[in-house]
């Protein structure tokens, strides 16, 4: 029997190991059905570390993604990195959401909790689309969003593979709606990706607001506007952090702790921290 609560005041859930069994004896089809009505959960008590996650990541997953910007931890497990380098703050988003290779889960388990911060945060973007007012939500639906978005050789060859070549590129990027690319005489691509900063989730059909837009506003890195290359107001993008500071929901990591967050419903980050042992590793699938 699983055990479960709430997680704060989300729909998020706890799923505790009462019965001394490892995570890769639950069963399937229940876990699976408490993700689809929960879009969170986190396995506490099983001791989980990243070779587990792996494989109970494996019963749910067709395929998994690498994340170009992320340490690998160890070459048999080339799918499972350390989350963002740094001790910064990280801002509410997406994985993947700049871009048309949008993961369906993001897995994460902690080997070592951070003394003091360093909890991951995160935003239900059913409840932030049905908390703004109004006329930010008229914006957003009659408005989409475009990231630009600029990749060295090394690497669009980390995500496709090392021995990718230009014509890899070409058929990887083709025909994807809402997406432009240039390649560059560097072999650099210049990428531009326009999409809905609403999108439906995957189970449920509900309209959420999950998405990059803030973490991409304040990234340095990108560029992110309107569609036709107009602006982002500063206001438009404060008045969404204010909303989300006041819808925030913390995971206070415990060892051995795993956490599986539907990516089409809900954003993360993460609070700053000190503790350079703090260790939380990753992995990004798409369901099967």
């Amino acid at each position: 029997m699983m055990e479960t609560d709430s997680l704060l005041t989300s729909s998020a859930k706890i799923i505790h190991n009462n019965s001394s069994q490892t995570i890769l004896q639950l069963p399937v089809q229940k876990t699976l059905d408490y993700f689809k009505s929960s879009g969170i959960l986190l396995f506490r008590g099983f001791g989980v570390d990243y070779e587990q996650m792996k494989a109970f990541a494996e019963k749910f997953s067709s395929r998994f993604v690498l994340d170009k910007d992320r340490p690998i931890v160890d070459p048999r497990n080339k799918y499972v990195t350390l989350v963002d380098p740094g001790m910064h703050y990280v801002s509410p988003h997406c994985e993947n959401a700049n871009s048309p290779f949008r993961p369906d889960v993001i897995w994460f388990c902690c080997g070592v909790p951070a003394a003091q911060g360093g909890e991951t945060l995160y935003w239900d973007g059913v409840r932030v689309w049905q908390e703004l007012d109004e006329e930010l939500r008229q914006l957003f639906i009659t408005q989409k969003i475009k990231f630009s978005q600029k990749f060295p050789a090394a690497d669009w060859k980390r995500f496709l593979g090392v021995g990718a070549t230009l014509a890899d590129v070409k058929r990887t990027l083709n025909g994807i709606l809402g997406l432009s690319y240039e390649i560059n005489q560097d072999q650099s691509i210049s990428l531009e990706y326009v999409c809905s900063a609403v999108v439906k989730t995957k189970y449920g059909h509900q309209d959420a607001f999950a998405n990059s837009l803030i973490a991409e506003y304040k990234n340095p890195r990108g560029v992110v506007t309107f569609e036709d290359g107009s602006p982002i107001p500063s206001t438009v993008i404060n008045t969404i952090q204010q909303l989300m500071n006041n819808l925030t929901e913390v995971i206070p990591w415990q060892s051995g702790d795993l956490v599986m967050i539907d990516n089409s419903r809900f954003l993360h980050g993460r609070r700053s921290f000190t503790d350079r042992r703090r260790r939380i590793y990753s992995l990004l699938s798409y369901m099967k």
